[in-house]
């Protein structure tokens, strides 16, 4: 591999998004069953970070139709890890909202997974790659934050 290819934008690209795909894949399956589903926990995710949320709001915060989200709410509401209630504003719209066992629920799962990557880390990196990762985290910060800012310059070019 030619030092160009691997210092290019574009396989930057492709090496991160494989990188943190293996690092998901690796944490989901290392943890024990938590009794959702990652596009549950991830709804949940969306609720805790936003608060309340109508259901066309959480679709659109999620990147979703809202006909793939309708059934995903139904099982949340089911499971009791949230509720709707009429919008004080209209009444006509409706609102979800975390329940304490959704928030629990979430808690629990993020907690789990920091301490699998916390045990991770302490047994694989040296001080001075925990500080180089420390780094990385920073720079995938302004990436992210690229992204959410200017969301159409993200789209890949098809040629």
């Amino acid at each position: 591999m030619s030092a160009k290819k691997s210092s290019s934008p574009r396989h930057s690209a492709v090496v991160l998004r494989e990188s943190l795909s293996r690092l998901n894949r690796s944490l989901r399956s290392a943890l024990p069953p938590i009794g959702a589903t990652p596009s549950q926990l991830g709804v949940l995710g969306y609720l805790f970070r936003h608060g309340e949320l109508t259901p066309t709001e959480l679709a659109q915060q999620a990147g979703v139709r809202l006909q793939t989200l309708t059934r995903l709410l139904a099982l949340i509401e089911a499971e009791g890890w949230a509720t709707r209630h009429a919008d004080v504003t209209d009444g006509r719209r409706q609102r979800l909202r975390l329940t304490t066992a959704g928030a629990r629920l979430l808690t629990t799962y993020v907690h789990q997974r920091e301490a699998s990557l916390e045990a991770s880390i302490a047994a694989s990196l040296s001080t001075d790659e925990q500080r180089t990762l420390l780094e990385a985290c920073a720079l995938m910060d302004r990436l992210s934050a690229r992204l959410q800012a200017a969301p159409a310059s993200a789209e890949a070019d098809p040629s």
